[in-house]
C-alpha cells in the first residue's frame, strides 16, 4: 500500500544528502523550542492537505520525520590462533529524512512516501497516493471508519538533561572501553562486550482535521556484557548488566554506572559458570523486573494487540487467544494482576505526547484485577470491538513506513507497600530467583511459552541462596498469570523493555518498555536446559 519516488542510486544519494542538509532548518533547534511547530513544516504540510483534497480525498494526513541512530561499542576477545586480546571498537551512525502522505479516497486508504522533502513532491506524492486508495477501493468490502479525535497544534520535547548526540564519540568508545577491560581481566572472560545505543526521532504530523503537531523524542541503550568460558568442560556462560533502555538523555548513561558495576558482573559470569545445574519440577519463582518484563511483553503485550487477535498478523509471530468475545469478562490473571497500557508514563521508551494518527496518548487498563478488560487500539480499530475512541497506539518505524497498531509501554501495577522482595522470598521454600532476560520461545497464540533468564539463585527456606544454572520455565499464559500470589510494593517498580521490538510485514521496528515490581508465581514447570 505504498509508494516511492524512481530515482536512479546517484540522484537518491544526492536527494537524501540534500534532505538531511535540509532537515536542519525545517525542524529547528530542539532546545528551548516554541510551543508551536515549526513554521516552514506547516507549510510543506498544508501543500499535502490541499493537494489530497483536489484530489478527491476525504482525508488525510501528512508525517515529516527525521531519524538519527547511532552505536557505538568495544568487542574485546582473544586473538585467533595467539595469546593476545583483539580490542574491536565499533561506530555506526545513520540519519534518515522523507515524508510519507496517507489519505482515504473512495472509502480506502492509500499511503506513498519519498526522501526527497519539497513542496512539488509532497503535491506528486500526494496525488499518487490517492491513486492508490482508489486502487485499494476495489478489492476492499467495507469502508475505512475512523473514531474521531480533537484538533491538536502543539510542538513537544521528550524530557532529557543533556543531548546524546552532543556527546564525543571518543568519550563514548572511552567509556565502554574501560568497563570493558573491566571486566576482561580475569582470563576465564573469554569475551567482554558493550554498546551504547542512541536514538533521535523528529516527527511532523499535520491532518485534514486541523492538527498540527511536532515532536521531539530522544533515548538510550546502555548495555554490558561477559562470557565466561570453562574449557576442560567445554562449557560457556553469560552475564549482562540489565541496564534499562530508556526514554531520556545522556544523563542516564552516567547514572547507569558501567565503570562501576563491571566487577561485579564480571564475578557473576564467573559464578555462573561453576554453578550446579537446576533440579527441575515444580518450583515457585520470584521475578526481578528486569526478567518479568520480557514475560510480560511476549505474553500480555503481544496477546492484547487488536489486530493479532483479529487475525492480522498471522503470517508474522502469530495471532492471539484472547479473542474479542473474551474482552470484559475473561479471567487472565489472579487478583493481584492489574495491567495497564500507557503511552504516557515518564521514561518509557513508547512514550510519546500524540501517536501517529494525531491522538492525544493515554494510560488506560489492559486487565483489571485479572480481568481482561481493552484491547491496543488506533483510529480505524476502535469500531471494531465497540468502542468509540482510540487508544493510541498508533506508530509508524519510518517516514517510509504505513503506520499501524504498535504497543504502547504495557506495565505490572505494583503491590502493597510493605511487600519486599525479601517478603516475597520469605514465603518460599523451595524456588528460584531470576534476573534479567535470556532465551525464550512462545506459541503462534500467545498461550504457550518459555522463558529464560540471565542469572538464578535458589531459595531455600525463605533466603536467597548459591546461584544455579541452565534454568527455564513453562506454562499457559493463563496458568502462570493466575499464579501471581504476591507482587512487592511501588518501591521496587522498575521499568525495563525492548529497544528492537519487531511487527508486521514488511517488518517494523519499535521501542516499548515494560515496567513492574519484583512478583511471585506458585509451583511453575522448571525445566532443566541446555
Amino acid at each position: 500500500m505504498k509508494t516511492y519516488r524512481s530515482l536512479s542510486r546517484r540522484g537518491f544519494l544526492g536527494a537524501s544528502a540534500a534532505s538531511l542538509l535540509a532537515a536542519g532548518r525545517v525542524f529547528g533547534e530542539p532546545a528551548d523550542a516554541p510551543k508551536k511547530p515549526s513554521p516552514d513544516l506547516e507549510r510543506l504540510g498544508a501543500v499535502a492537505l490541499t493537494e489530497a483534497k483536489k484530489a478527491g480525498a476525504t482525508y488525510a494526513d501528512i508525517r515529516i520525520n527525521r531519524y538519527r541512530q547511532q552505536f557505538s561499542g568495544y568487542r574485546l576477545s582473544p586473538e585467533r590462533g595467539g595469546t593476545k586480546t583483539d580490542e574491536v571498537p565499533f561506530v555506526t551512525d545513520q540519519a534518515s529524512f522523507g515524508f510519507g502522505v496517507r489519505v482515504i479516497a473512495s472509502g480506502q486508504w492509500g499511503f506513498a512516501a519519498s526522501p526527497l522533502v519539497t513542496s512539488e513532491e509532497i503535491a506528486r506524492i500526494t496525488r499518487e497516493a490517492v491513486v492508490v486508495a482508489k486502487a485499494n477501493a476495489v478489492l476492499q468490502a467495507s469502508p475505512v471508519q475512523l473514531a474521531p479525535t480533537k484538533k491538536y497544534v502543539e510542538r513537544w520535547t521528550s524530557a532529557y538533561q543533556k543531548d546524546p548526540f552532543g556527546v564525543s564519540v571518543e568519550e563514548k568508545l572511552d567509556l565502554i572501553h574501560g568497563a570493558a577491560v573491566t571486566l576482561k581481566k580475569d582470563p576465564k572472560i573469554m569475551v567482554a562486550f558493550g554498546f551504547l545505543a542512541f536514538r533521535a526521532e523528529d516527527k511532523y504530523f499535520a491532518s485534514s482535521e486541523g492538527s498540527s503537531i511536532q515532536q521531539y523524542i530522544v533515548q538510550v541503550f546502555p548495555l554490558l556484557q561477559a562470557t565466561a568460558v570453562d574449557m576442560q568442560k567445554n562449557i560457556s556462560r553469560s552475564r549482562s548488566y540489565q541496564v534499562p533502555p530508556v526514554t531520556a538523555g545522556w544523563e542516564a548513561i552516567a547514572k547507569a554506572n558501567l565503570g562501576e558495576n563491571a566487577p561485579r558482573v564480571r564475578d557473576e559470569a564467573l559464578e555462573h559458570l561453576a554453578a550446579p545445574p537446576v533440579i527441575p519440577g515444580k518450583k515457585d519463582l520470584v521475578l526481578l523486573p528486569s526478567h518479568l518484563w520480557l514475560t510480560i511483553h511476549e505474553s500480555i503485550g503481544h496477546s492484547t494487540e487488536l489486530d493479532r487477535a483479529l487475525g492480522y498478523e498471522a503470517n508474522f509471530a502469530g495471532t492471539s487467544f484472547m479473542t474479542t468475545e473474551k474482552m470484559g469478562n475473561y479471567q487472565v490473571g489472579s487478583e493481584l494482576m492489574t495491567v495497564y497500557g500507557d503511552r504516557t508514563i515518564e521514561g518509557g521508551l513508547a512514550s510519546v505526547k500524540y501517536d501517529d494518527d494525531g491522538v492525544l496518548t493515554t494510560k488506560f487498563p489492559i486487565i483489571e484485577k485479572g480481568i481482561f478488560k481493552h484491547y491496543q487500539t488506533i483510529r480505524d480499530q476502535a469500531h471494531l470491538v465497540g468502542e468509540k475512541e482510540s487508544r493510541g497506539c498508533c506508530y509508524a518505524d519510518s517516514w517510509s513506513s504505513v503506520p499501524f497498531q504498535r504497543m504502547p509501554n504495557v506495565w505490572l501495577e505494583a503491590g502493597p507497600r510493605d511487600v519486599t522482595p525479601d517478603s516475597l522470598m520469605a514465603g518460599v521454600d523451595d524456588g528460584i530467583l531470576i534476573d534479567g532476560d535470556g532465551s525464550f520461545s512462545i506459541d503462534q497464540q500467545r498461550y504457550n511459552f518459555q522463558f529464560g533468564g540471565d542469572a538464578f539463585w535458589q531459595i531455600k527456606g525463605g533466603k536467597k541462596a548459591g546461584m544455579i544454572s541452565r534454568v527455564a520455565y513453562q506454562a499457559k499464559t493463563t496458568d502462570f498469570w493466575r499464579s501471581c500470589d504476591g507482587i512487592a510494593g511501588p518501591a521496587y517498580w522498575k521499568q525495563y523493555g525492548s529497544f528492537f521490538d519487531g511487527k508486521g510485514e514488511p517488518e517494523q521496528i519499535n521501542a516499548v518498555s515494560h515496567g513492574c515490581s519484583p512478583s511471585r508465581f506458585r509451583q511453575v514447570n522448571v525445566l532443566l536446559t541446555d
